[in-house]
Protein backbone atom coordinates (compact mmCIF):
# COMPACT_ATOMS: atom_id res chain seq x y z
CA UNK A 1 0.00 0.00 0.00
CA UNK A 2 1.75 3.27 -0.60
CA UNK A 3 1.46 6.27 1.16
CA UNK A 4 0.03 9.46 -0.35
CA UNK A 5 2.37 12.66 -0.30
CA UNK A 6 0.19 14.70 1.31
CA UNK A 7 0.09 12.27 4.15
CA UNK A 8 3.30 12.36 4.32
CA UNK A 9 3.97 15.72 4.39
CA UNK A 10 0.90 16.62 7.06
CA UNK A 11 2.39 13.49 9.67
CA UNK A 12 5.78 15.49 9.02
CA UNK A 13 4.10 18.74 10.25
CA UNK A 14 2.82 17.65 12.89
CA UNK A 15 5.70 16.19 14.40
CA UNK A 16 7.50 19.91 13.78
CA UNK A 17 4.47 21.64 15.45
CA UNK A 18 4.98 19.07 18.33
CA UNK A 19 8.26 19.56 19.08
CA UNK A 20 7.99 23.38 18.46
CA UNK A 21 5.42 23.20 21.13
CA UNK A 22 7.31 20.61 23.63
CA UNK A 23 10.14 23.65 23.17
CA UNK A 24 8.42 26.28 24.78
CA UNK A 25 7.14 24.15 27.37
CA UNK A 26 11.03 23.38 28.28
CA UNK A 27 12.06 27.22 27.88
CA UNK A 28 9.40 28.85 29.36
CA UNK A 29 7.01 26.77 31.39
CA UNK A 30 8.92 28.18 34.67
CA UNK A 31 8.84 31.69 33.84
CA UNK A 32 5.13 31.40 33.32
CA UNK A 33 4.86 29.71 36.65
CA UNK A 34 6.56 32.77 38.37
CA UNK A 35 4.40 35.12 36.60
CA UNK A 36 1.15 33.25 37.82
CA UNK A 37 2.31 32.87 41.16
CA UNK A 38 3.48 36.78 41.65
CA UNK A 39 -0.09 37.50 41.20
CA UNK A 40 -2.11 34.44 42.09
CA UNK A 41 0.09 33.74 45.16
CA UNK A 42 -1.07 29.66 45.12
CA UNK A 43 0.81 27.17 43.16
CA UNK A 44 -1.52 24.86 42.01
CA UNK A 45 -3.37 27.33 40.63
CA UNK A 46 -0.02 28.97 39.25
CA UNK A 47 -0.02 25.44 37.60
CA UNK A 48 -3.28 25.16 36.52
CA UNK A 49 -3.05 28.87 34.67
CA UNK A 50 0.47 27.68 33.00
CA UNK A 51 -1.09 24.68 31.43
CA UNK A 52 -4.45 26.44 30.49
CA UNK A 53 -2.14 28.62 28.70
CA UNK A 54 0.08 26.32 27.01
CA UNK A 55 -3.59 24.59 26.12
CA UNK A 56 -4.44 27.64 24.30
CA UNK A 57 -1.52 27.53 22.32
CA UNK A 58 -1.86 24.05 21.12
CA UNK A 59 -5.49 25.14 19.85
CA UNK A 60 -3.23 27.90 17.97
CA UNK A 61 -0.28 25.73 17.43
CA UNK A 62 -0.57 26.61 13.39
CA UNK A 63 -0.16 30.21 14.01
CA UNK A 64 3.21 29.47 15.94
CA UNK A 65 5.14 30.31 13.07
CA UNK A 66 3.82 33.79 12.97
CA UNK A 67 4.77 34.73 16.54
CA UNK A 68 8.03 37.01 16.78
CA UNK A 69 8.80 36.92 20.15
CA UNK A 70 7.24 33.63 21.79
CA UNK A 71 8.45 34.84 25.76
CA UNK A 72 6.51 38.06 25.43
CA UNK A 73 3.36 36.24 23.72
CA UNK A 74 3.24 33.46 26.31
CA UNK A 75 3.59 35.99 29.03
CA UNK A 76 0.60 37.52 27.82
CA UNK A 77 -1.61 33.97 27.32
CA UNK A 78 -0.58 33.69 30.94
CA UNK A 79 -1.42 37.37 32.08
CA UNK A 80 -4.56 37.40 30.89
CA UNK A 81 -5.40 34.20 31.74
CA UNK A 82 -4.67 35.02 35.70
CA UNK A 83 -6.39 38.30 35.57
CA UNK A 84 -9.53 36.83 34.28
CA UNK A 85 -9.43 34.68 37.19
CA UNK A 86 -8.75 37.24 39.68
CA UNK A 87 -11.59 39.54 38.11
CA UNK A 88 -13.90 36.00 38.70
CA UNK A 89 -12.77 35.41 42.17
CA UNK A 90 -13.35 39.43 42.47
CA UNK A 91 -10.58 39.30 45.73
CA UNK A 92 -7.26 40.60 45.86
CA UNK A 93 -5.70 40.64 49.31
CA UNK A 94 -3.57 43.43 50.43
CA UNK A 95 -0.50 41.23 51.69
CA UNK A 96 0.23 38.39 50.02
CA UNK A 97 2.40 35.07 51.52
CA UNK A 98 5.55 35.57 49.68
CA UNK A 99 6.76 32.63 52.23
CA UNK A 100 6.88 30.12 48.93
CA UNK A 101 8.82 32.67 46.94
CA UNK A 102 11.01 33.16 49.82
CA UNK A 103 11.96 29.93 50.32
CA UNK A 104 13.39 30.19 46.36
CA UNK A 105 17.37 31.19 46.86
CA UNK A 106 20.55 30.50 45.28
CA UNK A 107 22.19 28.38 48.09
CA UNK A 108 25.71 27.04 47.02
CA UNK A 109 28.71 28.59 47.94
CA UNK A 110 27.28 30.56 51.27
CA UNK A 111 27.41 29.85 54.72
CA UNK A 112 24.42 28.85 56.94
CA UNK A 113 24.63 32.34 58.49
CA UNK A 114 25.00 34.08 55.01
CA UNK A 115 21.97 32.18 53.87
CA UNK A 116 19.80 33.06 56.70
CA UNK A 117 20.56 36.70 56.16
CA UNK A 118 19.95 36.73 52.45
CA UNK A 119 16.59 34.69 52.90
CA UNK A 120 15.55 37.39 55.60
CA UNK A 121 16.61 40.02 53.01
CA UNK A 122 14.99 38.01 50.22
CA UNK A 123 11.65 37.84 52.26
CA UNK A 124 11.95 41.39 52.84
CA UNK A 125 11.94 42.70 49.32
CA UNK A 126 9.27 40.83 48.27
CA UNK A 127 6.99 42.11 51.14
CA UNK A 128 8.28 45.58 50.40
CA UNK A 129 6.93 44.56 46.17
CA UNK A 130 3.73 43.37 48.17
CA UNK A 131 3.26 46.80 49.57
CA UNK A 132 3.30 48.56 46.04
CA UNK A 133 -0.13 49.43 44.28
CA UNK A 134 -1.12 46.96 42.09
CA UNK A 135 -0.36 49.01 38.77
CA UNK A 136 3.00 49.52 40.46
CA UNK A 137 3.47 46.14 41.47
CA UNK A 138 2.44 44.48 38.21
CA UNK A 139 5.58 46.66 36.31
CA UNK A 140 7.98 46.12 38.79
CA UNK A 141 7.11 42.20 38.65
CA UNK A 142 7.53 42.05 34.89
CA UNK A 143 10.51 43.84 34.94
CA UNK A 144 12.58 43.16 37.87
CA UNK A 145 11.32 39.49 37.92
CA UNK A 146 10.98 38.46 34.78
CA UNK A 147 13.54 41.01 32.99
CA UNK A 148 10.99 42.30 30.28
CA UNK A 149 11.70 45.75 28.81
CA UNK A 150 8.92 48.33 28.87
CA UNK A 151 8.07 47.70 25.22
CA UNK A 152 7.53 43.89 26.19
CA UNK A 153 5.61 45.46 29.84
CA UNK A 154 3.05 47.79 27.10
CA UNK A 155 2.48 44.74 25.26
CA UNK A 156 1.37 42.08 28.18
CA UNK A 157 -0.20 44.84 30.07
CA UNK A 158 -2.04 46.22 27.13
CA UNK A 159 -0.79 50.21 28.44
CA UNK A 160 1.67 52.49 26.20
CA UNK A 161 5.30 52.40 26.93
CA UNK A 162 4.87 56.09 28.64
CA UNK A 163 2.53 54.62 31.19
CA UNK A 164 5.06 51.50 31.54
CA UNK A 165 8.06 53.44 32.71
CA UNK A 166 5.94 56.05 34.99
CA UNK A 167 4.69 53.20 36.89
CA UNK A 168 7.67 51.64 36.54
CA UNK A 169 9.33 55.24 37.74
CA UNK A 170 6.71 55.61 41.01
CA UNK A 171 7.34 51.73 41.98
CA UNK A 172 11.12 52.15 42.23
CA UNK A 173 10.66 55.55 44.26
CA UNK A 174 7.99 53.59 46.46
CA UNK A 175 10.84 50.39 46.87
CA UNK A 176 13.82 52.76 47.62
CA UNK A 177 11.51 54.58 50.52
CA UNK A 178 10.05 51.44 51.89
CA UNK A 179 13.46 49.92 52.12
CA UNK A 180 14.81 53.02 53.69
CA UNK A 181 12.15 52.51 55.80
CA UNK A 182 12.16 49.87 57.35
CA UNK A 183 16.31 49.97 57.22
CA UNK A 184 15.91 52.82 59.83
CA UNK A 185 13.52 51.06 61.83
CA UNK A 186 16.29 48.00 62.55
Amino acid sequence: MEIAPSAVQDEAREQVEEEALEALVGQYASTLYRVAFSILRNPSDAEDAVQEAFLRVLRHRDTLGEIRDHRVWLIRIVWNIVLDRKRRAKTRPETDDVAELARVLPAHGLSAEQRAAAAQNHAHVLACVDQLPAKEREVMVLSAFEELTSVEIASVLGITESSVRSRLFRARNLMADLLNHSRSLR
